[in-house]
């Protein structure tokens, strides 16, 4: 599975990327204003880091500018970035266009699996369900993912990774593994949660105790 960085923050990216797993990173308006920097160089210098797709999302409800923004997008960053557009009708007439371009698209805020199903048809190179937001409203959001699992093994044809989003904790991310989720984009604490353990670090004391006795053996 694909392990995205949700994130504008760019010293994040540079901590994940540097333990070698990061494959890709996505990022949102909210997260840019959050960062508090110019998106086209927070886009530019986290695409830098990773070589892996950066989703950079445009702003455009329409679709004619949701076309033009996504093309002006990729002429201005890095090859490596990919343009996230809506799940709506306007966002399905610019995916199918930037698509027929041979430009990735990221089609987001997804909620159920027909939307994945039409966004996918669109050409729409990832899909991203959202899992922890339908969490919040009292849904099984893991339960969208499996469904549309589902459906793409039962659609060979279907070329399209299912990114999971909204990820809210390790489970989700193990969850999403076992049902066979292309990808998961998650919050850097989430990678850091998914390497902690307190036996691993209980174990490294001990092996560091016990080489410390050894030491001090030898010293005697």
């Amino acid at each position: 599975m694909e392990l995205f960085l949700d994130t504008a923050e760019v010293e994040e990216v540079r901590e994940i990327a540097s333990w070698g797993i990061l494959d890709g990173v996505t990022t949102n308006p909210s997260l840019i204003k959050k960062s508090g920097r110019d998106f086209k160089k927070v886009i530019k210098e986290i695409a830098e880091i990773c070589d892996g797709p950066i989703s950079a999302e445009v702003t455009a409800m329409d679709a004619k500018g949701m076309i033009e923004e996504g093309i002006e997008l990729k002429d201005a960053l890095p090859k490596n970035v990919i343009i996230k557009v809506p799940c709506t009708p306007q966002g399905l007439i610019a995916t199918k266009e930037l698509s027929s371009m041979g430009i990735g698209v990221n089609v987001t805020l997804i909620f159920n699996a027909s939307q994945a199903l039409m966004a996918a048809k669109a050409g729409a190179m990832y899909v991203s369900p959202f899992v922890g937001r339908l969490d919040d409203i009292g849904h099984e959001g893991i339960d969208l993912i499996s469904q549309i699992m589902q459906i793409w093994s039962g659609y060979p044809e279907i070329k399209t990774k299912v990114l999971a989003a909204s990820i809210r904790h390790p489970t989700h991310v193990l969850q999403c593994l076992q049902l066979g989720t292309h990808t998961a984009t998650m919050p850097t604490n989430i990678f850091r949660q998914l390497m902690k353990h307190p036996l691993t670090d209980s174990g490294i004391e001990r092996f560091l105790s016990d080489w410390a006795d050894v030491e001090d053996a030898g010293n005697a």
